[in-house]
């Protein structure tokens, strides 16, 4: 076969299932070929035997996303999509959050506007779901779906995001009935504001006492209970930012009973501890590191390792949230040195997110290379409708491909990043790995050095309905 307008050679391609020496033959930004000693092609790269996985998927990123509190994020399309594709991510999935009393429609035609002509890599929608009103549920998101935008999120927490139980049910019912795939954030919201009000009452406002207000039970308590609801509704629900073992009981529990249960993890749960918002009251470096739920302790960080290896997560995701630690905007939108709970939410890592898990996890053999791509690109794809032509290395498939360096180990800094933040969470780590290279649809947004400069080159993906089999309850069989 000839007419390749490049080919990749000597790779060591690596699939959610397999590992193969292969070289790779791409025509119009698509695989077109696999297989040994292909024809030359208009353009060549010699892999030289490293590491050649799909493109990241960064299935839970936040981008220009309004907050309603003050704080602006520092990451619009342009510079989270650059970022993105400088640590190895070929395609993101943000959220255009509806604000509650305003319609759903409104919130995506926005989050459009907002993408329109920026983002260098490709790009879906997810929805977040605040004011779940019949029309929005009946009218609404029935067409937005059919327009591509297959999965929403809803939350348990946040007075602006919430939704009560029958309000989730309901949800859930129109997600059944439609075929979306539901996100749940899930932290059970009146036990935070008891805890914060006592801690508050107390003169407890620094950073660290974030923890403080959302220990363990309160994420397993909800977790629990959107559980059962899926279960009464019979609809799958991918439980996200998992941190730590109450948790993780609970989804283990639901997925061993046969439960469409999937779980997501993010950096956070695995390289920071709760140690990391502070120790002293007066001290508002933690505030870079809050976000909820909290990074745990050292036990739980081991948990979730183990649920990555074993099978409990599905999704790992970064959840960048891009809040500048210096100035007006950001953590200190409420004054320089607010209590805690006025502190803006979120983390940077669209940029990290592959590098930590590479370094941490395959280099170690945490887990193994195909793990690897299983959670950060093919089960996403699968999850939210874009695979096959997005998560694997198969011909057809869009040529999204990174070309791993793991020879030069280098200290983490943020000066090495291109995110618009003013920090990473993860300064000073040691890593022993970082893309060297990663394509796009067959183009070179990032070559080891530096961005490709091409603003608006990422296209918006319309998905598909993900249809996991369902296994109907007895609820079901008698009122659906």
């Amino acid at each position: 076969m000839s007419g390749f307008d490049l080919v990749i050679r000597q790779a060591r391609a690596v699939t959610a299932a397999d590992i193969f020496t292969t070289d790779i033959g791409i025509r119009n930004g698509r695989i077109a070929a696999l297989g040994r000693n292909l024809d030359a092609g208009a353009r060549e790269i010699d892999a030289d035997g490293r590491h050649v996985t799909p493109g990241g998927i960064d299935a839970h990123c936040h981008f220009d996303q309004p907050t309603g509190d003050g704080s602006v994020m520092a990451d619009d399309f342009l510079t989270g999509t650059r970022s993105a594709a400088c640590g190895g991510t070929t395609t993101v999935i943000p959220f255009a959050c509806q604000q509650k009393g305003q319609s759903l429609r409104a919130a995506v035609e926005d989050y459009h506007r907002r993408a329109g002509g920026k983002a260098l890599i490709d790009y879906a929608f997810h929805m977040i779901i605040t004011d779940p009103t019949p029309q929005v549920l009946n009218e609404e998101l029935p067409s937005l779906i059919r327009q591509g935008l297959t999965s929403f999120k809803i939350y348990m927490t946040y007075d602006a995001l919430k939704l009560n139980d029958r309000q989730m049910i309901d949800a859930l019912s129109a997600a059944r009935r439609e075929g979306a795939m539901v996100m749940v954030h899930a932290e059970n919201a009146d036990c935070i504001s008891w805890l914060t009000e006592k801690l508050l009452a107390a003169g407890h406002t620094a950073p660290r006492f974030h923890a403080s207000s959302r220990p363990m039970l309160v994420e397993r308590e909800a977790t629990h209970r959107a559980i059962a609801f899926a279960e009464l509704v019979d609809v799958p629900v991918l439980i996200v930012h998992v941190s730590g073992r109450e948790a993780v009981e609970q989804i283990r529990w639901a997925q061993g009973n046969g439960l469409r249960v999937y779980a997501e993890t993010c950096p956070q749960y695995l390289f920071l501890t709760s140690d990391a918002l502070g120790d002293d009251d007066g001290h508002f470096h933690g505030a870079k590191c809050i976000c909820s739920p909290p990074p745990r302790d050292k036990a739980n960080q081991e948990v979730i390792w183990q649920g990555l290896s074993n099978g409990v997560f599905q999704v790992f995701s970064s959840d960048h949230a891009p809040f500048h630690f210096d100035g007006p905007l950001g953590k200190k939108a409420h004054g320089s040195n607010p209590s805690f709970d006025k502190i803006a939410n979120g983390i940077p890592g669209v940029e990290t997110r592959l590098a930590l898990l590479w370094s941490e996890g395959v280099l170690t053999g945490r887990i193994d290379p195909q793990t690897f791509v299983a959670l950060t690109s093919t089960n996403p794809a699968r999850l939210y409708g874009l695979y096959p032509r997005k998560g694997s290395i198969a011909i057809g498939a869009d040529a999204d491909l990174v070309i791993w360096n793991e020879d030069n180990p280098f200290t983490l800094d943020n000066s090495l990043l291109h995110h618009a933040v003013d920090y990473t969470p993860y300064e000073g780590m040691q890593l022993r790995a970082w893309p060297g290279m990663t394509l796009s649809r067959g183009e070179i947004v990032w070559d080891g050095h530096h961005p490709l400069d091409a603003a608006g080159r990422g296209k918006f993906l319309p998905c598909d309905c993900p249809k996991p089999a369902l296994a109907r309850s007895r609820q079901t069989e008698i009122l659906l």
